[in-house]
C-alpha cells in the first residue's frame, strides 16, 4: 500500500470510522531534468531573495499575504493551525446526492480510504454498503493543508473513493466560449448520432499512452546507441477549408466501420456515402517527372496495336455495308 497522505475518520452521523487516505492514481509520465548541455550537469532552481540576492535554505523561507505591492502580511504554520476548522481532522458527511446529479467538470484528483485499525472494519463496510445499496454518492467536508474541501464519496470495487471537488464559485462560466447560433439540418444531426454509435465502446481499458511508448522506444535506443526509431508521418491537415459536414460524416462512419471489420470495402449501405478522399492528392514530382516523358516502347507497341484494330474494324464496316447494298438491289430487281 502506498504511503498515507492523510489520516482522520469518516464522520457518518453519529458513527465514526478511522480511516487513512492514499492516492488512488500514479503518474506514469517521464519526466526529464534540466542540464547544462556542455557537460550535461544537472541545473537546479535557487530561491533567491529579492530584496539582498541572498540564496536561502528552507528554514528561512516562510509564508506572507501580499495586501499590496508595499505591504505583506506574514503568517506562520501555528496560527494556521489555531484557526477553527471543524473538519480538521474528519471527513464529514453532509448529504447524499444522485451520482447524475454531480456536474464532473467540478471533479478534481481521487484517493482511496483504507481502514485505520481493525475496529473501523465494520462501519466501513456498513457505510460501502449502504452507497451501494441506495445507488448514491455522499457529499462531504474536510480539510487539507490548512484549507476546507468538499468532497465526494462513492464505491469502487469495494472499496471506499473520495473525489476532491471544487466548490461551485471555482468553475468559470463557459458562455463567452460558446459558438453563436447555426442551423442544422436533421440529415446531419443523425448523421453524427450514427457515428457516436459505430465508434461506441463497452469499455476504454483497453486505450495505451502511445506517446510515452514511442519516447520510452527512443530513451532506449539513445542510450543503447542504436539508431533512432523513424518518426511517424501526419496527414497534412489544409487550413482554413470549408468541409462538406455530410460528406466528412459519411466518410467517418464508413471508415468507424471498415476498423471494425463491418461490411466490405467499397460497398456502402443504401443511402450512405463511401470512403473517399476529402480533398485531392498533390502530384508529387517523380509523378510530373514520369508524366511528361516520352512514351516507351511498351507503349508505343500498345499504340501501334491499337491502331491497327481501329483499321480492321474500318474494313469490315466497308464491307458489311457493300453487303448491304447489294441484297437491297436484288429485292428491287426481283420486285420489278
Amino acid at each position: 500500500m502506498p504511503r498515507p497522505l492523510w489520516t482522520g475518520a469518516i464522520s457518518f452521523g453519529l458513527v465514526t470510522i478511522p480511516v487513512k487516505v492514499v492516492s488512488a492514481t500514479q503518474d506514469h509520465s517521464i519526466h526529464f531534468r534540466q542540464v547544462h548541455l556542455e557537460d550535461l550537469g544537472r541545473v537546479r532552481t535557487r530561491k533567491v531573495c529579492e530584496l539582498d540576492g541572498e540564496a536561502l535554505s528552507q528554514d528561512e523561507i516562510g509564508k506572507g499575504y501580499e495586501l499590496s505591492k508595499e505591504q505583506t502580511v506574514p503568517i506562520t504554520d501555528e496560527e494556521l493551525d489555531r484557526i477553527p476548522l471543524p473538519t480538521a481532522k474528519a471527513i464529514e458527511i453532509v448529504a447524499f446526492v444522485d451520482a447524475d446529479s454531480v456536474d464532473p467538470i467540478r471533479i478534481s484528483d481521487s484517493y482511496y480510504l483504507a481502514i485505520d485499525g481493525k475496529v473501523a472494519e465494520k462501519p466501513y463496510t456498513l457505510l460501502r454498503r449502504a452507497l451501494e445499496r441506495s445507488d448514491k454518492v455522499a457529499v462531504a467536508k474536510f480539510a487539507w493543508h490548512n484549507r476546507e474541501r468538499l468532497g465526494l464519496l462513492r464505491v469502487r470495487e469495494g472499496a471506499i473513493v473520495l473525489h476532491s471537488m471544487r466548490w461551485p464559485d471555482e468553475i468559470r462560466s463557459p458562455e463567452s466560449l460558446t459558438p453563436r447560433e447555426v442551423e442544422l439540418d436533421d440529415d446531419e444531426i443523425e448523421r453524427a448520432v450514427q457515428l457516436t454509435d459505430s465508434m461506441a465502446l463497452d469499455s476504454i481499458a483497453g486505450f495505451r499512452d502511445t506517446y510515452r511508448d514511442a519516447l520510452e522506444e527512443l530513451l532506449t535506443a539513445k542510450s543503447e546507441g542504436k539508431e533512432l526509431p523513424e518518426p511517424a508521418e501526419g496527414e497534412e491537415q489544409e487550413e482554413g477549408k470549408v468541409v462538406d459536414l455530410i460528406a466528412a460524416l459519411n466518410a467517418s462512419v464508413e471508415a468507424a466501420k471498415e476498423s471494425r471489420g463491418e461490411g466490405e470495402e467499397g460497398e456502402g449501405e443504401e443511402g450512405e456515402a463511401t470512403v473517399h478522399e476529402m480533398r485531392p492528392r498533390k502530384k508529387t514530382a517523380s509523378t510530373k517527372t514520369a508524366s511528361s516523358k516520352k512514351p516507351t516502347a511498351g507503349r508505343k507497341a500498345a499504340a501501334s496495336g491499337k491502331a491497327t484494330g481501329q483499321k480492321a474494324g474500318a474494313k469490315k464496316t466497308t464491307a458489311a455495308k457493300k453487303t448491304a447494298g447489294a441484297k437491297r438491289t436484288a429485292r428491287k430487281r426481283s420486285a420489278s
